[in-house]
């Protein structure tokens, strides 16, 4: 893929999570303010989900974090073959950061 073409790629994939964060998030025109949240791990190609919304794998959310509305939160970090992660986290003034490890179902 070109250089050009691999970044409207990135730009598209960025305005496409910012979107469904803010529509899942339920962004009023009163809340402009944000919060943002790391979440690091040991599964990098583990889906990264907040209130029921897809954000991406977590080596993205690790390297350019999520921005949330202040508020309760449910963050949960999937991957086939691994234990769910879930919780859920209070976004107030100071940035979330999680480090979060999934555990690998036996055979």
């Amino acid at each position: 893929m070109a250089r050009s073409s691999l970044r409207l790629a990135r730009a598209a994939f960025s305005a496409a999570v910012l979107a469904s964060v803010s529509a899942g998030c339920q962004l009023t025109a009163n809340s402009t303010r944000t919060v943002s949240l790391r979440v690091r791990g040991n599964v990098d190609d583990a889906q990264v989900t907040v209130d029921d919304i897809r954000i991406g794998p977590l080596a993205y959310v690790s390297a350019h974090g999520v921005a949330l509305p202040p508020g309760q939160h449910r963050v949960t970090v999937e991957k086939m073959g691994y234990f769910p992660w879930d919780a859920l986290v209070e976004a107030k003034d100071d940035p979330v950061y999680l480090q979060i490890t999934l555990i690998p179902i036996p055979d």
